[in-house]
């Protein structure tokens, strides 16, 4: 068994003013690498540079970040991050900003390459990095994953490196100005993560750990991810909390089928990542072994798979071309890598089950 997690977590509400001096001892300029709204909205932004001003470190905000970063925003990024001078990087969002914060870090370490170098095998020494999320799904902050959408394949695609952030901040006060919908599509995310976890060859007890521990929190959480309650600040940070635990356990297996599933419908038909892996959950777990399918269902409230399937596909719902699936699907099954990591074998029966959304 095995356990590696090499980010330090910091998660209480107001956390970035609480140890600014660990962000400040980052460096002495940073790149803090975002998207062009939210952070703005919900104060992320003002209180990192706030804990930047306190110890006299200078900044420059790159603000360009797009929902699914491409290449090209990340060398864009790369480039300001070397006129600039910065020695260390800030993430601050989504799983967007995050993942394009990580790939930046590396590219401003390595700025003699081209953006190839994300897709090569090599070392992968970055600068120093933060991520502050401000979602409730993707877990970034706390994985080596960046997945980057690469236009010349009309997909996504995760950099080839590793790439843990040095420091998490994470703090549910930012979920509460999140619209209903970015909460919805980010708290399915999360569970999709814990489900391809636990249901996955290389789940082990360490990682179940953070796994179970994942979905209860998650579990709690289920009315105000419903629309029954009002989102309190405890639950946010329940969710938040969750949603770096389901990081922390695909950070040790790894996703499977669903996300493989996922990438071309978010590029092809712009659904969101959220709702496209969620799509694939229900299907996904009916053909675990019964008794991890059974933890897992009972873990988080549901009888069974159906009715997990028919949850989401209420909450998220996919609407999706037969030939983008059935297109998806032949790449799906053409991914060693993928399909080594699911615990079961995946015919063309039950691919053809999976990507059946009807």
């Amino acid at each position: 068994m095995k356990f590696f997690m090499p980010t330090q977590v910091i998660s209480e509400t107001d956390c970035i003013a609480k140890h600014a001096e660990k962000l400040a001892s980052l460096g002495s300029h940073a790149l803090i690498v975002t998207g062009n709204r939210s952070s703005k909205l919900n104060g992320s932004l003002d209180d990192v540079i706030s804990a930047l001003s306190e110890y006299s470190v200078s900044y420059t905000v790159f603000d360009k970040v797009e929902e699914n970063p491409s290449v090209e925003t990340v060398m864009s990024a790369r480039d300001m991050g070397i006129e600039c001078g910065a020695d260390f990087v800030i993430g601050i969002g989504g799983g967007s900003p995050l993942d394009a914060a990580k790939a930046v870090a590396l590219m401003i370490r390595n700025n003699e390459k081209s953006w190839e170098f994300l897709y090569e095998a090599a070392d992968s020494s970055a600068l120093p990095l933060a991520a502050v999320p401000t979602t409730c799904g993707t877990g970034s902050e706390v994985t080596g994953v960046a997945v980057l959408t690469r236009h010349d394949l009309k997909t996504k695609v995760s950099a080839k490196h590793k790439i843990f952030p040095d420091i998490a901040f994470i703090d549910g006060k930012y979920l509460l100005s999140a619209p209903k919908k970015i909460i919805v599509n980010t708290a399915i995310d999360a569970l999709s993560h814990l489900i391809e976890s636990a249901v996955n060859t290389l789940a082990d007890t360490y990682s179940d750990m953070s796994v179970f521990a994942g979905l209860k929190e998650w579990a709690e959480c289920r009315r105000y991810i419903e629309g029954e309650s009002e989102l309190t600040s405890a639950a946010a940070m329940k969710l938040m909390n969750a949603s770096a635990l389901a990081g922390m356990s695909i950070a040790q297996t790894g996703t499977t089928i669903p996300h493989s599933l996922s990438y071309m419908l978010t590029y092809g038909a712009g659904i969101p990542h959220g709702a496209a892996v969620g799509a694939f959950q229900g299907k996904y777990l009916k053909y675990a072994d019964a008794e991890r399918r059974k933890a897992v269902l009972d873990a988080i409230g549901f009888g069974d798979t159906y009715e997990l399937g028919a949850y989401i596909s209420k909450l998220a719902p996919v609407a999706a071309e037969r030939e983008l699936l059935e297109r998806s699907a032949e790449s799906v099954m053409k991914n060693t890598a993928k399909l080594a990591l699911c615990p079961y074998k995946i015919d063309e029966k039950i691919m053809e089950d999976m990507i059946d959304l009807s």
